[in-house]
């Protein structure tokens, strides 16, 4: 069975975009690219208290 964790070797700030493109076998950049369009897009805020939110949610690799 496949578990999201934050990411050791992906990792910009907290390993959750990293985390999410192993997950799904996408290039992180390309997820990164679109997270920052979304923040952008959404006035910054709602973004990066999803993105804490998440860092906070998703576990380590054990």
């Amino acid at each position: 069975m496949k578990r999201l964790y934050k990411s050791k070797e992906n990792k910009v700030f907290f390993g959750v975009i990293g985390g999410i493109g192993e997950y799904f076998n996408v290039d992180p950049v390309i997820l990164r690219l679109i997270w920052v369009a979304v923040v952008i897009f959404t006035a910054l805020v709602p973004g990066i208290i999803v993105y804490l939110i998440a860092s906070f949610l998703i576990s380590n690799k054990p």
